[in-house]
C-alpha cells in the first residue's frame, strides 16, 4: 500500500524535507543539480500545498508534487523560470489571480517506482483534486515530455502563445519543457471522462482507499488517499480588487533565474 497524502508545506515540515531530499536525488540522477528547490524556500512559505506519495509508515517518499499559490509576493517557479525569455508569463498568471491561480511544480517520482504511475500521474490526480479545497480555479504546469499526457489527460491544455509555440528548453539546453493550463479546475471540461469522475468522487471523499492503476498499465497498487487539508479555505486565495499591474518586478537578475522542475 501507498499513501498519497495533501498537507500545507509550513504544516509538516518534516515530510517536505523527505520531498526535498527525494526530488533532489532524482534531478541530480538526471543532471540536473541548479534548481530554485534546491534553495527550499517554498517549505516555509503557507501558500505552498504538498502532495507526498509515501510508504504506509510514512518513512520514504516515492515521488511527490506542489501546488504554489499565486499570491502577488511570490513569483510562481514557471514565472521565475521562463518569464526573462517570455514575459507573456506574468501578464497571464496576474489576470487569473483574482479568482486563485497557482502552479503544479515539482512533479517527481524515486527509480524505486519508475514506470508504475505511482509518483507522477496519482500525484498530478491528487493535486487537481486539492484545487477545489485551495479554492484555486486554475493550475499552471511547466512538464518534462513524459508528463504532457498526464496533465493533458487531467484537462490541462499545452499554452502556444507562450514560448516557442509552449515550449521551452528547460532546466537545461538539452531538456524541452512544456507550459500547460489547467483553466477550469472545477468543470475539469477538458478532462477525460474517467478522470472527471474519479477526480470528483475524491473530492466528496477525501479519505479512501483503492485500487488504482495508472493509464495503459495493467499493474494495480494499493492506495490510501488522505487529502483532506486543515485550515484550507476555498475564499483565501480569492484577490477580487487586483489592479492591472503585475505585483512584483518583473527584471529577475540572472542569479534569481533559477529553474524549477
Amino acid at each position: 500500500m501507498v499513501i498519497i497524502r495533501g498537507f500545507r508545506a509550513i504544516d509538516d515540515p518534516e515530510a517536505s524535507e523527505r520531498f526535498i531530499l527525494g526530488h533532489r536525488r532524482v534531478l541530480e540522477a538526471h543532471g540536473v543539480k541548479k534548481v530554485t528547490s534546491s534553495r527550499n524556500e517554498w517549505a516555509q512559505n503557507p501558500n505552498v500545498f504538498v502532495v507526498n506519495v509515501e510508504s504506509e509508515d510514512g518513512d520514504k517518499v516515492y515521488g511527490g508534487a506542489r501546488i504554489h499559490v499565486a499570491d502577488g509576493i511570490h513569483p510562481l517557479p514557471i514565472e521565475e523560470a521562463t518569464g526573462y525569455m517570455d514575459s507573456t508569463i506574468y501578464e497571464r498568471v496576474h489576470s487569473m489571480r483574482a479568482e486563485g491561480t497557482g502552479e503544479l511544480c515539482g512533479l517527481w517520482n524515486s527509480m524505486e517506482v519508475a514506470g508504475m504511475g505511482i509518483g507522477s500521474f496519482f500525484a498530478t490526480r491528487a493535486a487537481t483534486v486539492l484545487t477545489r479545497q485551495i479554492g484555486i480555479q486554475s493550475l499552471w504546469g511547466l512538464c518534462a515530455p513524459f508528463t504532457v499526457r498526464w496533465a493533458e489527460r487531467l484537462g490541462s491544455r499545452v499554452q502556444k502563445d507562450i514560448g516557442n509555440d509552449g515550449t521551452f528548453y528547460y532546466p537545461k539546453l538539452d531538456l524541452v519543457a512544456t507550459v500547460v493550463l489547467l483553466e477550469d479546475a472545477e468543470a475539469l471540461t477538458y478532462c477525460k471522462p474517467y478522470e472527471r469522475v474519479r477526480v470528483q468522487e475524491l473530492r466528496e471523499n477525501l479519505r479512501q482507499n483503492a485500487v488504482e492503476a495508472p493509464p495503459g498499465r495493467k499493474q494495480e497498487v494499493e492506495v490510501r488517499y488522505e487529502l483532506l487539508i486543515p485550515n484550507s479555505h476555498p475564499s483565501e486565495f480569492h484577490f477580487p480588487n487586483l489592479g492591472t499591474r503585475v505585483p512584483y518586478s518583473m527584471e529577475l537578475k540572472q542569479e534569481e533565474r533559477l529553474p524549477e522542475f
